[in-house]
């Protein structure tokens, strides 16, 4: 590349031809000379100085063809002369048509850069297709070499030297091109893609004119990107007339003079030159107009040259060549525009008309102005020394302002401050809008500041992470270097040596099995040749660790001292007799035995009534450890077997588990929720569960994880269930169940005086105080409240009156008698508030914002408050409202009067445990003989209440309901049954007595007294089958104040063995075994009894 300041001292030899026509007004043509023409314009005769940035390569432009040029008239100015050049100092030029044309293909990598002395003035350009003033003219001169010279032009001499091609100061018709994202600046690169075909194609054009001069102007919307203007308003008026030092293909490389025809886009490099200012948009892109260039005759036409015109009018002369076509047909002109950008209309671009905008004068010595440059180059040192690449930058700049200093153009160093800044657009177009200095060196120096500012930050940022980094990567060499010298010294072994030395301790306390021993020395040998990094040495750890951690030989020492643990049972428990004789039972075998392997018990009763804590009783009194274990909804065999080692975050099973927790092989586990066990696409769990709790397999439980026997056997397993139906056929056969039932009344009072009571008063904060709960309130909540066979309900609500009960006491003794603890010192910990924010609308309004919050933290205990002695609380029955609200149960029967022909009193067995007495109603109507159920009924009862219309069909003479055997009769009647209450749902065999009853009554027209109560399931010949939970139905019948029950004759020994006496007092129990019995017995007060007792005697019913 030239040095431009090489050439300052340098004289350039023009020939006198060349002379000569630079000292005329206009172009003419010089006819066969081969010295190129050059063209200046007349304001650049004056002395200017150009500066630019860092000198770059482009790559030489496309010959420019003939076409009109501007006009540059001199004005005061000579052309200057020149010595004959010589080797050292000349920039030669080709001196025939054949030189200028090779010289025209060659690569010019290079920018020449042109100053001045103070002698010669010269211009500056910032490509080689614009350096190179003649590359025009040769052109012309080679195109028109074959016409014939007019004849009174003289060949010009051979000497040729080369000027500078200016750049035309005003051009008031440009193409205009929209910018996106941040605007240009005058004096620095820019280099932009452009894509629209039309665009790309006027462009070319261009270079090949020799007029590569557009207008750059922002885009106001970011999100956009065109490269022509269709609105006048979607671009910023003010924008910089720029020059197209170079162009390339979009996909690289130079773009090449054949290939104007393939319009995919491409890059120019575009250096702006001045601020202008768009006035109006002459073409908006969407059809091309057409345009002439006006017609001026040439020299050799024209009458004997006049005088020079004025400098106005040479400005916009143009001459014709003489062997330049005449203008086509469709070049007629339709749209009026300026003679050198005529050639634009042709294509669908943007057109608009602009202005040069001057800056206001300003004094450079103005203390204000060089203030704010002394805090711009400030700010520049800053970021220089915290951005390497703002340095590269302000080096190059510096580098182009070496002929000057930069306290003389403040105008420069604005736009330059702008440039580089990453600054928000819309400030960026303000600092290229201000034409008054002063505000422009202001608002550059606001985007430098910000500049600064996120640079800083971005230098804070960056030292952080440096720092952390190598605070890590220095700990980690500390630390490997302190174990190095440990190790050297002895004083620690290697981690992994630790880690085997910890295994071989735990294994030497266990009594492995000698397979297990085997397995664990294979691991441990494996474990000490892998490297700590490795991923199987983590599996391998991790079971190893599980397998020392395994009781192996460890157990708890066994109590199977009777009365220990009917104390234990006692204390803990009251009622349960048959619970409690079986566990008895069962620890005096294992007292005789030794052991008690092989047994599983099963407790199967309601929700509430202690299931869970009687296996924690056994445990205590065998002095065993507890581990307890819920299985329901589990769908995932791996909890029952373990999953295999190979997969991440494996673990064993649950047994497994609880041998590691409770540290012995003897424990008592407690698998509760048997009955709820699921079934998923995981295995089947209760499956499973039949090899770890089968006496003659768990011997050698084979776990996946552990992969190794695990003896079980002495593990006592006690399981839970509310009913026993859902439980598996196999794994129930496995255990030993035992039916826990509810509690009666008396039970209950006993329990909530003796267990929920004290529990409940101490969990309130009132066990020294002066509450008591009287007997008659316990039994209220009993028989209106909580009727449950269960306690858990009764527990609930006992702990509700005692919480009452301490709210009204703090209440009414107010704060005085328990006054509050004072708030910590500032000195103690706090911790941030993670108090809920608050709602919109408090915050509306609000003028002062609530500041951040801290909430001081203890380790201090709150010392609880003694109820003084003069407080005495009493809950009765009176007012036992006050504490738990109204009674759930109004009454325990529907009718207590005599009901109406059809209605029959049944007991049932509720979902919670509970019994009921239900009542069966049953109504005729004309119809077509349909039997219609309501209630909420389960099939079971549906099939009951078919079998029981049936009987009453079959026997309808025998009843008295028709007259002869062969009468044909609910033929046009039906009959609606339905059982209150309706929400609830009701299932089960033991309303068939009660049913039959009701059709009876119906069809008979007969009453049935309403102290008589029901259960039994029916056959369709007129048995009656025994049916369960006739305990709880007892329990209801008798709070219910019935006086006979009607029972199956196969639930006698279960009613005089399980059911209280207190129960049964004040009952008449009734046992049958034929529906004649039962309306025997129901009708008995009635006129239908005689009827009875002739054609339905009892007699028949017992042959």
């Amino acid at each position: 590349m030239w040095n431009s300041r090489s050439l300052l001292g340098k004289r350039l030899h023009v020939c006198p031809t060349t002379r000569n026509h630079l000292a005329g007004p206009h172009i003419t043509d010089p006819g066969p000379s081969k010295c190129p023409r050059y063209v200046l314009e007349s304001q650049y005769t004056c002395r200017r100085s150009f500066a630019f940035a860092t000198p770059r390569e482009y790559p030489r432009p496309s010959r420019s063809l003939r076409s009109p040029r501007w006009i540059n008239g001199r004005q005061n100015g000579k052309a200057s002369k020149s010595d004959k050049p010589d080797i050292e100092g000349t920039l030669a030029v080709p001196q025939d048509a054949a030189d200028i044309k090779n010289t025209d293909d060659a690569d010019f990598g290079s920018e020449v850069q042109l100053g001045e002395d103070s002698d010669e003035p010269a211009s500056s350009t910032s490509s080689a297709s614009s350096s190179v003033g003649g590359s025009g003219g040769n052109d012309e001169n080679s195109s028109s070499s074959s016409s014939p010279p007019p004849p009174h032009r003289d060949p010009p001499p051979a000497t040729s030297a080369i000027t500078k091609q200016s750049v035309p100061e005003q051009y008031p018709q440009v193409l205009a091109l929209p910018i996106a994202r941040r605007p240009l600046f005058p004096g620095f690169y820019k280099a932009v893609v452009i894509r629209n075909p039309a665009v790309v194609a006027a462009i070319k054009e261009m270079m090949k004119r020799g007029q590569p001069y557009l207008g750059a102007f922002l885009l106001k919307d970011e999100n956009t990107d065109s490269d022509i203007i269709t609105d006048i308003n979607s671009v910023h008026n003010v924008g910089v007339f720029a020059q197209i030092t170079s162009i390339f293909s979009a996909t690289g490389g130079a773009a090449k003079e054949g290939e104007e025809g393939k319009d995919d886009g491409l890059t120019a490099v575009l250096y702006p030159h001045r601020r202008i200012q768009l006035t109006s948009l002459v073409t908006s892109g969407e059809a091309p107009a057409t345009a002439t260039v006006e017609q001026v005759t040439t020299e050799a036409e024209a009458a004997p040259p006049s005088p020079s015109p004025p400098a106005e009018e040479s400005e916009s002369q143009v001459t014709k060549p003489a062997d330049s076509p005449p203008p086509s047909p469709a070049a007629q002109p339709n749209i009026p525009s300026p003679l050198q950008t005529s050639f634009l209309h042709n294509y669908a671009i943007s057109i608009v008309n602009v202005e040069n905008l001057v800056p206001l004068p300003y004094n450079k010595d103005d203390q204000y102005v060089r203030a704010i440059m002394s805090e711009i180059v400030s700010v520049f040192k800053d970021i220089a020394q915290l951005n390497p690449l703002f340095r590269d930058q302000i080096t190059n700049f510096s580098i182009s302002q070496v002929s000057t200093n930069v306290f003389d153009e403040p105008d420069k160093l604005a736009d330059f401050a702008a440039a580089v800044s990453a600054g928000e657009v819309g400030e960026l177009q303000d600092v290229l809008e201000s034409l008054v200095i002063e505000d422009r060196l202001r608002k550059a120096l606001l985007v430098l500041k910000k500049e600064l500012i996120n640079a800083q930050l971005q230098s804070k940022i960056s030292r952080d992470v440096d720092s952390k980094i190598a605070k890590r990567q220095r700990e980690y060499y500390l630390m490997e270097q302190l174990k190095g010298i440990k190790k050297e010294l002895g004083m620690e072994s290697d981690g992994k040596d630790k880690l085997i030395e910890k295994f071989k301790e735990r294994a030497a306390s266990l009594k492995m099995p000698e397979g297990v021993r085997k397995v664990f020395d294979e691991e441990l040998n494996k474990l000490m040749h892998l490297e700590p990094a490795a991923s199987e040495a983590n599996v391998t750890r991790n079971y190893l660790d599980w397998l020392t951690q395994i009781p192996w030989g460890q157990h708890s020492p066994e109590n199977y001292s009777i009365a220990h643990a009917k104390e234990v049972l006692d204390e803990d428990h009251y009622g349960l007799k048959d619970v409690k004789d079986r566990i008895l039972e069962f620890l005096a075998v294992g007292k005789l035995r030794g052991t008690v392997e092989g047994k599983i018990i099963c407790f199967v009763g309601p929700p509430g009534v202690g299931k869970t804590s009687i296996g924690k009783s056994i445990a205590r009194a065998l002095n065993r450890q507890f581990f307890r274990f819920s299985v329901g909804g589990l769908t995932d065999v791996a909890e029952i077997k373990g999953h295999r080692r190979t997969y991440v975050g494996a673990l064993p099973s649950k047994i497994i588990q609880a041998l590691k927790r409770v540290g012995t092989e003897n424990p008592l586990v407690l698998i509760d929720e048997v009955d709820k066990i699921g079934r998923g696409i995981n295995g089947d769990p209760a499956s499973a569960l039949l090899e770890m709790l089968d006496p003659e397999q768990n011997n050698a439980f084979l776990d996946h994880y552990m992969d190794v026997p695990v003896d079980l056997s002495r593990v006592l397993f006690v399981c839970t269930a509310n009913v026993a139906d859902t439980i598996p056929a196999p794994l129930l056969d496995r255990m030993e169940v035992l039916e826990v039932s509810g509690y009666v009344s008396e039970e209950k009072s006993v329990i909530a005086d003796k267990y929920l009571g004290p529990q409940a008063r101490e969990a309130s904060g009132l066990k020294n105080a002066d509450v008591i709960l009287e007997p008659d309130a316990v039994d209220t909540l009993i028989k209106y409240y909580c009727r449950e066979s269960g306690v858990r309900n009764l527990k609930k609500h006992i702990d509700k009156i005692y919480r009452k009960a301490a709210l009204k006491i703090v209440q009414d003794l107010g704060e005085d008698a328990f006054p509050e603890e004072p708030v910590p010192d500032q000195a103690s910990k706090t911790v941030e508030s993670m108090e809920p924010a608050p709602s919109v609308s408090d915050t509306v309004g609000s003028k002062n914002p609530k500041k951040e919050e801290r909430t001081h933290v203890t380790t201090e205990q709150r010392k609880p408050f003694d109820v003084p002695s003069s407080v005495h609380v009493r809950i009765n029955s009176g007012n036992l409202k006050e504490y738990v609200g109204p009674p759930v149960y109004h009454k325990d029967r529907m009718y207590v009067k005599s009901p109406p022909p059809g209605v029959s009193t049944g007991l049932g067995y509720l979902g919670n445990g509970s019994g009921a007495v239900m009542p069966v109603e049953a109504m005729s109507m004309p119809g077509k003989g349909n039997l219609q159920l309501t209630g909420k009924l389960g099939e079971v009862i549906r099939e009951s209440a078919q079998i029981g219309l049936s009987w009453v069909k079959g026997h309808a003479f025998e009843l008295g309901i028709t007259k002869d055997p062969s009468e044909q009769w609910l033929n046009e009647r039906d009959v609606h049954v339905h059982m209150p209450e309706g929400s609830i749902g009701k299932e089960g065999p033991s309303a068939g007595t009660a049913i039959l009853s009701a059709f009876v009554s119906l069809l008979t027209n007969t009453r049935i007294d309403p102290d008589v109560a029901m259960t039994g399931e029916i056959s369709l010949v007129g048995q009656v089958l025994p049916v369960g939970g006739l305990k709880e139905k007892i329990l209801a019948a008798h709070r219910a104040g019935i006086k006979t029950i009607i029972a199956p004759g196969a639930n006698r020994a279960d009613i005089e063995e399980n059911v209280p006496e207190s129960v049964k007092t004040g009952i008449r129990f009734v046992y049958v075994e034929d529906v004649r019995e039962v309306l025997h017995e129901v009708f008995r007060s009635q006129s239908l009894h005689e009827r009875l007792k002739q054609t339905l005697p009892i007699e028949q019913a017992n042959q």
